[in-house]
């Protein structure tokens, strides 16, 4: 069995701004098989972002599952999501996908993860994956920054985050929503 590890993604919510971001490096045991892996999308025309750390393959199982929830539950990101946490928990096809998910639009943010946990965080601020808590702890520390927007909390965070973790690289993909 191959061992496929390696993800930090972060969100921050601050002011008019969510942003995601996610490094780029996948590994393979102890090797780096790719640098520049895609793992922040845009889902529902743009309106909700979702990273993911886990398996690539059940992460994007699980990102048409979420999109044709949002389908079904359109502007009702809460709503889809443990509609999807129902299905990922009782759906002998998806309890096996090993992935967890952040999700997050203009309103809510959440974490979701095979166990049927649908999380919102109480500050806004999400880190998943091998490097999500180094990531977490920073963006903590610079939210009360007044000169600081949620695109550099997190460019910030997860350039340290990507100096802790082995998993974690600085090639970042941020991806963001502005608030009405």
């Amino acid at each position: 069995m191959t061992s496929w590890m390696g993800t930090t993604i972060l969100s921050v919510r601050k002011g008019n701004q969510v942003v995601m971001a996610g490094d780029g490096q996948v590994t393979m045991g102890n090797s780096v098989v790719k640098a520049n892996a895609q793992k922040v999308r845009f889902l529902s025309s743009e309106k909700v972002l979702v990273g993911f750390a886990g398996a690539t393959a059940d992460a994007f199982a699980l990102f048409e599952r979420l999109e044709a929830k949002l389908e079904q539950y359109p502007e009702q990101l809460q709503r889809a999501c443990v509609e999807l946490a129902k299905d990922w928990r009782t759906d002998k096809y998806l309890r096996k996908l090993e992935a967890m998910i952040a999700a997050v639009d203009k309103k809510t943010s959440l974490v979701l993860t095979g166990m049927g946990d649908v999380l919102e965080p109480q500050d806004g601020i999400i880190g998943i994956g091998s490097g999500g808590n180094f990531a977490l702890a920073a963006a903590r520390a610079l939210i009360d920054q007044a000169d600081m927007t949620a695109e550099q909390i997190a460019r910030k965070a997860m350039q340290i985050a990507g100096d802790l973790c082995i998993y974690t690289n600085h090639n970042v993909v941020l991806k963001q929503i502005t608030i009405d």
